[in-house]
């Protein structure tokens, strides 16, 4: 294998990871569409959201940025129905049937988990705020644009999963955060080691 054909490909690799990951529509969102998605997500029967009202002021500031979208969910300690046998099953086991939706039309859209944690003991740190409610978990989920939020929410694959959270999950918060550089290296940087590491030594290998 030539080293052209080598290093070509782990380029045309990491240009088809940065058409999936960062997207084409950078843009931030016209007026017209976000009155035409929400008009969308409330013909849908969408309730993913305490307030539509709030979704779409968010989407009226789109910035045409990346987010990451922080939640804090309390699972049911008891046993609790499947939302399509009826049979008692734990709550863990519940949610996960629902991301097996959410997950795939994530990563559709470039979006990807960033994290995942359980959580270990009480508030340390806290003032000004309602008592703790008992948070079992914490997940910070990246979005490609709020486009693609409000895509994702009215995908009727993503919404069919809806009650697989609701049976599982007896509180949830979630908000949006921006990420900003603080010396992490993120996917674009490592991607792009990976496939030179990988280019490097086959390469070698080939040579």
């Amino acid at each position: 294998m030539s080293t052209l054909a080598i290093w070509g490909s782990a380029a045309a690799l990491y240009l088809g990871f940065r058409l999936w990951y960062d997207g084409l529509r950078r843009r931030p969102m016209t007026s017209a569409e976000v009155d035409d998605l929400m008009q969308q997500a409330e013909e849908s029967g969408f309730d993913g959201a305490s307030d539509l009202a709030e979704i779409r002021r968010f989407l009226e500031k789109d910035d045409g940025r990346e987010f990451v979208m922080l939640n804090l969910v309390k699972l049911h300690r008891d046993l609790v129905a499947h939302p399509e046998t009826g049979e008692e099953k734990p709550a863990r086991e519940i949610v996960q049937e629902y991301m097996a939706a959410f997950l795939p039309t994530l990563l559709k859209r470039g979006g990807v988990p960033m994290m995942q944690a359980r959580k270990v003991g009480p508030y340390v740190d806290s003032w000004g705020v309602e008592a703790d409610p008992g948070w079992t978990l914490i997940g910070a989920m990246r979005y490609r644009s709020r486009r693609d939020l409000i895509e994702l929410a009215i995908d009727p694959r993503f919404r069919d999963g809806h009650g697989f959270k609701h049976a599982a999950i007896s509180q949830t918060l979630s908000f949006p955060t921006q990420p900003r550089p603080i010396g992490f290296m993120g996917p674009r940087i490592w991607v792009a080691l990976v496939l030179a590491l990988g280019a490097a030594l086959l390469q070698i290998v080939t040579a």
